[in-house]
Formats: C-alpha cells, sequence, structure tokens
C-alpha cells in the first residue's frame, strides 16, 4: 500500500470516527424510551450496520487491507469530537450568559 492510500484511509478512519459520534448520539436519543429487548435489538442492528459501511468503504478505498492505527484514528477522531462539542456547548452557555449581562447592563443603563 502506498503512501498516498494510506492518508486517505487515515483521513476517512478520523472522519469516521468524527461522524460515528453523531450516530451513536442520535441512535441513543432515538432509544433511550424503548424497552430494554428492542433498546438491544435496534443497537445490535445499528453497530452491524456501522461496521459494515466501514469494511465495504474500506474495500473500496484499498481492497480491504486492515491496520490497527485505522481503528485508532477512528477512536482519536470519536474522542476529538467529544472534545469539539463539549467546546462547542460551553461557547454556547458563555455567549447566553455574556448575551444576559449586555441586555441587564443595557436595560440599567438606560433607565438611570
Amino acid at each position: 500500500m502506498d503512501a498516498k492510500t494510506q492518508l486517505i484511509i487515515l483521513a476517512f478512519s478520523y472522519l469516521y470516527g468524527f461522524i460515528l459520534y453523531y450516530l451513536i448520539f442520535i441512535n441513543n436519543k432515538i432509544i433511550k424510551n424503548m424497552k430494554s429487548i428492542y433498546r438491544s435489538i435496534i443497537t445490535i442492528l445499528f453497530m452491524y450496520n456501522i461496521v459494515l459501511i466501514y469494511i465495504i468503504s474500506i474495500f473500496k478505498i484499498n481492497n480491504g487491507n486492515f491496520h490497527i492505527y485505522f481503528f485508532i484514528m477512528i477512536i482519536l477522531g470519536y474522542i476529538s469530537n467529544i472534545k469539539v462539542t463539549k467546546k462547542m456547548a460551553n461557547n454556547v452557555k458563555i455567549r447566553k450568559f455574556i448575551e444576559k449581562i449586555k441586555t441587564k447592563c443595557y436595560t440599567e443603563h438606560n433607565k438611570g
């Protein structure tokens, strides 16, 4: 496998891990109010589909050569997306707090 193909697969694996976070989040939102047997079945089918899509994609890109660092890149993409999502959530909370302070200051300032 040449270097260009390895870089493509590493980037694909990282992005796949990044997207995997959102797919798991959506899956958990959908199944949280279901019975446990349905949650188990849907989760198994969901993971089966996720793995199948990844394997088919790897076969399309490099004829199915798997290496451990592909999976490491998926994990890194997943973990970095967790951190990015937390930072985005904190920024939204900070923005809301700043907007609240601005409106409070401007209304008090205009009164006096």
